[in-house]
């Protein structure tokens, strides 16, 4: 365990991974607070419904589905925050957000309407609710940085020294 990184105890180019750690925590801190809102309860179902890895959330109700998602996403940013102290809740919060986010970002193809596929000279069209999962992409792979900056270094070798 001693093997595993922490960001903020870093230094060069490593220890600036702490900045993305917080953005981090600040963002799933405020998806969390969305998931317990009527509106974004009734925003998320259609793609909850639709969603082959989480439409079992739907036995919890409109409300309740809605609130497991925003209980996980507080866990996220709680991992996340311990993180900086713990490498290994570093690695493990930071796993979930990579799984939280290539959730949301499978929405893009399993959510009717989103994308429009064609032959035409615009092969791919989406509309606004695809452009705000596209924004998803980014998140995932800041949490994946986060995921393999946490990791020993004999376990990956993206880092010198």
């Amino acid at each position: 365990m001693k093997e595993f990184n922490v960001a903020e105890n870093g230094g060069g180019s490593y220890r600036p991974l702490a900045i993305l750690r917080w953005v981090m925590v600040v963002i799933f801190v405020s998806f969390g607070m969305q998931k317990f809102t009527l509106q974004s309860a009734q925003g998320i179902a259609q793609f909850i419904t639709n969603s082959p890895f989480i439409s079992w959330l739907s036995i919890f109700g409109l409300r309740g589905k809605a609130y497991v998602l925003g209980v996980a996403e507080f866990v996220i940013a709680a991992l996340l925050a311990a993180g900086s102290f713990s490498p290994v809740l570093s690695a493990v919060g930071s796993f979930m957000g990579v799984v939280t986010f290539a959730i949301t970002w499978s929405f893009f193809f399993t959510t009717p309407g989103v994308v429009t596929w064609s032959l035409s000279s615009d092969p791919m069209a989406w509309n606004l609710t695809g452009e705000f999962l596209f924004k998803d992409i980014v998140l995932l792979c800041v949490c994946a940085v986060l995921f393999l900056a946490s990791l020993p270094r004999s376990a990956i070798r993206l880092r010198t020294g």
